[in-house]
């Protein structure tokens, strides 16, 4: 690994770091914020899964996550959102290919070849982080609209590998929006089962651990009935007996503006899971 930012952050740093990722087969970046904490004793970590477009970069400069990460003592880890470099597979469109990685283990070439986020952010990830940085093995995930989508189905798929999920206006559906279906398409092709291995509302209906899912959703989301469709997601736990609390937020809309409103929240609910 080699460390490629550095930032003084209430009392704590904020890092960013490049490695090799044998998943991904290209160059990763990811950022870790470190509470003061650590200086002492190992804490739990929450993953961070960003949006369509983003980086590493987004969440930490925009979300003021860490001042809450610093209060209750949580390690933040935030990946890119795809691969990267020059020999990975792209498209000119910003909701396919690079920034766009839909958390999939990708089956159809050209993205085959390096499109394998979940093999990243489940394995590959938490394994070089717990091996390099003072950190427990008790993680949680939460994400913002891909990257909701991306929390909520690994967190589904993974009994026991994480203690709580959230998410902020995440896609619910996949397979039933543009979004989605455009990303599955391409990278899954036209299977269907295999789609509904990557959409939340399918895996809710035989999820083997019952987590509680927290989302808070903005009803000024300019993307809340084409792209997101929560109330899809509350019919399914509905059906299935699944714990989930929908905040719908009054005048909010899909940005980050909205993120740092109600980070807060979302860093005590997984605090209460990781720290009890």
């Amino acid at each position: 690994m080699e460390r490629i930012e550095h930032h003084a952050c209430f009392d704590g740093r904020q890092d960013v770091y490049r490695h090799q990722s044998e998943s991904l087969g290209c160059a990763m970046n990811f950022s870790i914020f470190l509470p003061a904490q650590t200086q002492k004793t190992k804490l739990p970590a929450l993953y961070w899964l960003s949006g369509l477009t983003c980086t590493e970069q987004n969440f930490i400069t925009k979300a003021g996550a860490q001042r809450y990460a610093a209060e209750h003592g949580l390690i933040i880890v935030a990946p890119d959102t795809s691969p990267r470099g020059d020999g990975v597979a792209d498209d000119a469109a910003y909701d396919l290919g690079k920034g766009a990685g839909f958390y999939v283990n990708a089956t159809r070439q050209p993205w085959a070849s390096h499109y394998r986020m979940y093999d990243y952010i489940v394995s590959e990830l938490p394994t070089l982080i717990e091996a390099n940085f003072p950190v427990t093995d008790a993680r949680s995930i939460s994400g913002h609209s891909m990257g909701g989508h991306g929390a909520l189905v690994l967190a589904l798929r993974n009994p026991g590998h994480y203690r709580s999920v959230s998410a902020f206006s995440p896609i619910v559906a996949p397979s039933e929006v543009p979004w989605g279906r455009k990303a599955f398409e391409a990278y899954l092709g036209q299977d269907r089962q295999a789609w509904s291995r990557y959409d939340a509302c399918k895996l809710v209906r035989s999820a083997e651990e019952k987590l509680p899912i927290l989302i808070d959703q903005g009803n000024e989301d300019e993307f809340l009935e084409t792209q997101l469709r929560p109330h899809l997601l509350e019919e399914s736990c509905k059906a299935a007996g699944h714990p989930l609390t929908v905040r719908l937020r009054r005048g909010y809309d899909h940005s980050y503006y909205f993120i740092g409103s109600f980070i807060g929240d979302h860093m005590a609910f997984h605090a209460s899971a990781l720290l009890g």
